[in-house]
């Protein structure tokens, strides 16, 4: 009788490669935190949010480096494209798994995974050429707060979609058919069974939709403005973090370049805090 393979070099090598990934972001942090110092310690943290502006480099308020309406702007922007995409992912998902017919929820499957592999340079391209100029005959300048929102939601949604989807999916088919041996219509079985059962996966796809829309930079470079204010109205241009961090590292010295370095640290800590929120639903709330 021929003895089953040993599964213990398998096991050391997904040790092995979860330690490098594990250092890699460490080494990341690391390097990020390294940046930053001279900043903290010759600018000083408070400074980041009481300074009148954020003029860095030139200007006549050289020396300033306020970030709260970049700060704003990315949180603005994050949360006007979550309240888009996540009823619309949820949505499609329950319309894929609960009504579309079997052809019809493949094809609308594959559009969606389709719209997640477009680069973001070619949503941003679009938006500037044929959204904005949509949006500026509304009300100008176009490039603005509303503009970024609405590339953003269209980013995210599939990542929404595709992983509430999945989660539905998991869903144990004998909750369904004891739920229709009461006789429960499809929507009542959705709304009682189905998604209180899958609620942990469905908040942890839209966390992990906000964490690509906070990350973005490109799509939202092009489309929001670029002005660094505090944004009164969806109309308003604005700049996110990211995007000022693409503008200016190309040409930013010492202590500019190292409260760059600052802003992505806050990232960071942003998608940290994301990461963290979705692991606890996820241990606390799927399946349950």
């Amino acid at each position: 009788m021929s003895r089953l393979p040993s599964d213990t070099p398998l096991k050391w090598g997904l040790r092995i490669i979860a330690a490098i990934a594990g250092t890699i972001v460490l080494l990341i942090v690391l390097f990020l935190v390294i940046e930053a110092i001279p900043a903290l310690q010759t600018v000083g943290l408070k400074r980041f949010f009481t300074d009148p502006s954020w003029h860095p480099a030139g200007g006549t308020e050289a020396g300033t480096f306020n970030l709260i309406p970049m700060l704003v702007g990315t949180i603005l922007v994050t949360a006007g494209a979550i309240l888009i995409a996540a009823p619309l992912g949820i949505a499609s998902a329950l319309f894929c798994q609960y009504y579309a017919p079997l052809r019809l929820g493949k094809l609308y499957r594959h559009l969606i995974e389709l719209l997640a592999g477009i680069p973001s340079v070619v949503y941003g391209f679009w938006g500037l050429v044929v959204l904005a100029p949509l949006i500026r005959q509304w009300q100008p300048p176009g490039q603005s707060l509303l503009t970024a929102i609405l590339i953003l939601a269209l980013m995210i949604l599939p990542t929404v979609m595709l992983l509430s989807e999945s989660t539905l999916r998991s869903v144990s088919h004998s909750y369904i058919q004891a739920a229709n041996a009461l006789g429960l219509s499809r929507w009542a079985i959705i709304q009682s069974v189905v998604l209180p059962t899958a609620r942990g996966g469905i908040i942890t796809a839209v966390l992990l939709g906000a964490g690509r829309a906070v990350g973005e930079t490109m799509a939202v470079l092009m489309v929001a403005g670029n002005v660094v204010q505090m944004p009164d109205n969806l109309f308003a241009p604005v700049r996110t973090i990211t995007a000022n961090i693409a503008l200016e590292l190309g040409y930013a010295m010492d202590h500019h370049r190292s409260a760059l370095f600052v802003t992505g640290l806050m990232l960071m800590a942003i998608i940290v805090m994301l990461v963290g929120f979705a692991h606890w639903i996820n241990k606390g709330h799927v399946y349950d």
